[in-house]
């Protein structure tokens, strides 16, 4: 009976670390592709270049596909604005003024993530939406944002949404502003528009050669 239930407890723990074995394995593997999905720090490393972005942020193809599907917004509009306002970096903010020119001060604005939109600006996006969980520094969220804020402009002053060069110069000079011609009298405004203008056409030429590839079920094209 001694060997018979020495026996039994020998198989009891083998048993044991049999389970504990697979379970470290799972939970090892899950840490794995948990690492692979996460989003890396910092922005793409070939923020010029529309297909390079989406390889280097996966998931941020098809936050921009759902944002362009909701609101009628070329992907590559989204992407003109996001580079000129903030390069791409989730934590962007406007420099401090300085206090006797040396002392850090305030920020010149509450501009503030991916789409640098000022607090009063956001949260009227929230309250327009719904989406009061947003934030300025989630990509998903910002392109939600540009993407509304467009459609807000073409259905206030008729802009067609692939004209990154208007919805540039409101969305930077507000629809008052727009409406009121502010930016006539900024020369260094309207050629910055026409640079994201310039730069939502590359986009668009871009996507046209991977679109392929990026609508490819996820992990056929990461290897």
């Amino acid at each position: 009976m001694t060997a018979a239930r020495e026996g039994m407890g020998m198989a009891e723990a083998s048993g044991k670390f049999v389970e504990w074995r697979k379970a470290s394995l799972a939970a090892g593997l899950v840490l794995l592709l948990s690492g692979c999905a996460t989003t890396p720090s910092g922005p793409p490393k070939k923020i010029h270049d529309a297909c390079a972005i989406f390889e280097d942020r996966g998931v941020w193809y098809e936050a921009s596909k759902k944002s362009a599907e909701k609101w009628g917004v070329p992907i590559s509009v989204q992407l003109a604005i996001l580079h000129q306002e903030s390069s791409f970096r989730g934590d962007a903010q406007p420099p401090r003024a300085t206090l006797f020119w040396f002392i850090p001060w305030t920020r010149l604005s509450s501009a503030y993530g991916y789409p640098q939109a000022k607090d009063e600006t956001w949260s009227w996006y929230q309250e327009q939406t719904g989406n009061r969980f947003a934030r300025r520094d989630d990509y998903a969220d910002a392109v939600d944002f540009v993407g509304w804020y467009c459609d807000v402009s073409h259905k206030k002053l008729g802009l067609a949404k692939n004209d990154a060069y208007s919805l540039y110069l409101t969305y930077h000079e507000g629809h008052r502003g727009y409406k009121d011609g502010t930016y006539r009298s900024k020369a260094w405004l309207t050629k910055v528009a026409r640079k994201v203008e310039g730069l939502s056409r590359r986009y668009q030429e871009q996507l046209t050669q991977c679109r392929g590839k990026l609508e490819s079920p996820p992990g056929l094209h990461l290897f």
